[in-house]
C-alpha cells in the first residue's frame, strides 16, 4: 500500500524537475536567442523577451544582457616619442538588440572578449602614437577618446555591437615626464596670466590715452570760441549788471581805450 502511494508522488517528482527543463527565464533588461539542438539550430527572425520562455529540454535559449554595459582595460602604450605611458581605458558598450540572432551565430555570447577587447587595445596603441606624452596625460585625453571612439565602432560595426562612449579614466607616466609636464603647464599659466596683465595695462593705456585726447579737443574748442570780443562782451554784461544794483558803489576807470570800468559795490 505504501508503495502505490509512493508512485505518484514520485511521477510528481519527476515531472517537476521536467517541467523546470523545459523552459528559460529571461530577466528584465535582457533578451534571448532560440537554440534547436536536433533541429536547425540558432533560430533567426525571433529574439525572445523578458520572463519565462518554455522549450524542450534539450533546446536552449542563449541570453544576452542589452543594458549598457561596462570594462575596463589597463593599456600600455607608447607617445610619439617613445614615452611608455599606462592608461586606464572604459568601454561603454551594448549589443545590437536586432541582431542578437547573428551576433549568437558568429560570435557568442563572450562577444566583447573576441570582437571589442582586441580591438581596443590596438586601436588605444595606435591613437596615442600620434600625440605628445602631456597631451595624453591632459590636454588632448578628450581629442584622443573621440578618436579610440570613431576608430573602434568602425571596427565592429559589422559585428552587431554599439559602442556608446570610451573613456580615458586614469593616465600614467614616469615621474620625470610628468614633473616636466606640470612645470611646463605651470610655466604657460603664467605667461597666460602675464599676457592678460599686459593686455589689461595696454587697454588702460589706450583708454587714458583717448581721455586725454578728448580732453585736449574739447579744450581747443573752447579756446578757438573765446575771443577778445566775446570776453568784452561779457566783461559789459557783468558791470551792467553791478551798475543796476540799488547799492553803493565805487567805479574804477581803465587806463586805456579797450579797458572796462570796474564797478565795486560798497553794500548797503
Amino acid at each position: 500500500m505504501k508503495t502505490k502511494q509512493l508512485i505518484p508522488l514520485l511521477l510528481l517528482m519527476v515531472m517537476s524537475v521536467s517541467m523546470i527543463g523545459c523552459g528559460t527565464e529571461i530577466s528584465s533588461g535582457h533578451r534571448g536567442v532560440f537554440y534547436a539542438k536536433f533541429g536547425s539550430g540558432t533560430e533567426f527572425g525571433k529574439i525572445y523577451t523578458e520572463g519565462f520562455n518554455w522549450h524542450l529540454p534539450w533546446n536552449n535559449i542563449f541570453v544576452y544582457k542589452i543594458q549598457l554595459q561596462e570594462s575596463k582595460e589597463n593599456l600600455s602604450v607608447l607617445s610619439n616619442d617613445g614615452a611608455a605611458i599606462r592608461m586606464e581605458v572604459s568601454i561603454m558598450y551594448r549589443p545590437d538588440v536586432t541582431k542578437l540572432d547573428s551576433l549568437q551565430f558568429t560570435i557568442g555570447p563572450n562577444y566583447y572578449a573576441v570582437a571589442i577587447a582586441p580591438q581596443i587595445r590596438s586601436i588605444a596603441r595606435e591613437v596615442a602614437g600620434n600625440f605628445k606624452p602631456e597631451e595624453i596625460y591632459s590636454t588632448k585625453r578628450d581629442v584622443i577618446a573621440a578618436n579610440i571612439i570613431k576608430r573602434l565602432s568602425d571596427e565592429v560595426k559589422d559585428k552587431f555591437v554599439t559602442i556608446e562612449n570610451v573613456l580615458i579614466r586614469d593616465v600614467a607616466i614616469p615621474p620625470k615626464i610628468a614633473e616636466a609636464i606640470n612645470f611646463k603647464l605651470a610655466a604657460e599659466q603664467e605667461a597666460l596670466r602675464m599676457k592678460f596683465t599686459i593686455d589689461k595695462e595696454r587697454k588702460e593705456a589706450e583708454r587714458k590715452k583717448i581721455e586725454a585726447q578728448g580732453i585736449s579737443d574739447f579744450q581747443k574748442i573752447v579756446s578757438a570760441g573765446i575771443t577778445s570780443s566775446l570776453l568784452k562782451w561779457k566783461g559789459i554784461e557783468a558791470t551792467q549788471k553791478i551798475a543796476e544794483s540799488p547799492n553803493s558803489k565805487v567805479i574804477i576807470i581803465g587806463n586805456d581805450a579797450g579797458s572796462l570800468p570796474v564797478i565795486l559795490s560798497a553794500g548797503k
